[in-house]
């Protein structure tokens, strides 16, 4: 069997160029071997082999795609070519300019059916070559172009090989970093609200205020239980709905232009990055007021979500910072372009600014 896609697709193309290959030498080589025929019944012959393996070269060249899959199956295809090869070895003789033409086979069989083919097929040729009287050298290259296609397909499978490992191991970075960033969406935030509810419990000597408390840690655990099972069964690939998701959010929304519909993907980490500026801004910015703006063009969707309150530090912790370097890697996923900064005009806060481009997403 041919191996992935793109490696079949090579394997192909090196096969048809073999066909290219012979097409050429063919009308290069054929006025010099008929240049040197007797006239008469001889100089047909070899006029006639000449048709005969170009017409042939040509059908392949022109129709691989639906031949070549015959030709993997059935190896005795691969054998007539070879016959209608030494046809031509036998009229215009392999000393001729026409002789490498007995090239073509071995190669081919060597990039279709690997070694055990072309060694068959090699040998096969090299008896036929010597048979006629070719030479050492025609006939060690028969061998030589058997040997470089088989090493041409191993080579192929070999990269095919390490493509997918390297894929594997993209995808399980990928799914490390997506299970962090769901971990500090979701379970995360949770917990932190849990562990600090069980302090303020620890802390509270009034028994009425203890019962409160103990409900607020009991609701926090089933809530993070929940958004636990819900990460592991991948719950978040529901579709989600952009609109009415950043309506749902602890900010004022403001919406300009036709908001249009988005992939479940692309929504989702639309959503996410602007939870997470306002989740920011609640812990963190000390704001009398948030405002999420959602604006439209033809060609962008700008989501921004701005505050009033203390404005960023000079300069963001980078190791562990798993919010903003989530929504970047999030903004990332999506070809989206984030900004953090300062308010325009010299207002006091923080504005954190999504932009995507829609061509080529709806």
């Amino acid at each position: 069997m041919f191996p992935e896609r793109l490696e079949a697709n090579a394997l192909q193309a090196l096969c048809r160029q073999v066909f290219a290959v012979r097409l050429v030498m063919i009308p290069l080589g054929a006025p010099l071997a008929l240049g040197r025929t007797a006239p008469g019944a001889p100089t047909y012959l070899v006029a006639t082999s000449v048709a005969l393996t170009f017409l042939l070269s040509y059908a392949l060249f022109r129709d691989w795609e639906r031949l070549g899959p015959l030709l993997l199956r059935h190896r005795w295809l691969l054998a007539a070519d070879m016959a209608v090869g030494a046809l031509l070895l036998v009229t215009a003789t392999p000393s001729s300019p026409l002789g490498l033409v007995a090239l073509g086979t071995p190669l081919l069989s060597g990039l279709v059916y690997g070694w055990r083919g072309s060694a068959v097929f090699a040998a096969a040729q090299t008896v036929v070559v010597a048979a006629l009287g070719g030479g050492l050298v025609l006939s060690f290259l028969c061998v030589l172009s058997g040997a470089a296609g088989s090493s041409v397909r191993d080579f192929l499978f070999r990269l095919s090989e390490t493509r997918a490992r390297l894929t594997a191991a993209e995808a399980v970075r990928e799914e490390r970093e997506r299970l962090a960033r769901e971990m500090h969406d979701s379970v995360s935030k949770t917990l932190h609200g849990l562990a600090l509810a069980a302090d303020a419990l620890a802390r509270t000597p009034d028994p009425a205020s203890i019962r409160a408390q103990a409900e607020q840690v009991a609701s926090a655990a089933r809530r993070a239980a929940s958004e636990s099972r819900a990460l592991l069964t991948d719950l978040r690939a529901e579709p989600v709905l952009l609109l009415p998701a950043l309506q749902a959010l602890d900010a004022r929304v403001r919406v300009t232009g036709a908001v249009p519909a988005l992939p479940p993907s692309v929504a989702r980490h639309v959503v996410a990055v602007a939870a997470e500026a306002v989740e920011n801004v609640r812990r963190h910015a000390g704001a009398s007021e948030t405002l999420l703006t959602v604006s439209a063009t033809g060609t962008h969707l700008t989501v921004s979500v701005e505050d009033d309150g203390r404005g960023l530090p000079a300069q963001l912790p980078s190791a562990g910072h798993f919010g903003v370097r989530g929504m970047r890697e999030r903004a990332a996923a999506i070809g989206a372009a984030l900004s953090l900064g300062p308010r325009p005009s010299g207002r006091p806060g923080t504005r954190v600014r999504l932009s995507l481009p829609l061509e080529g997403i709806r």
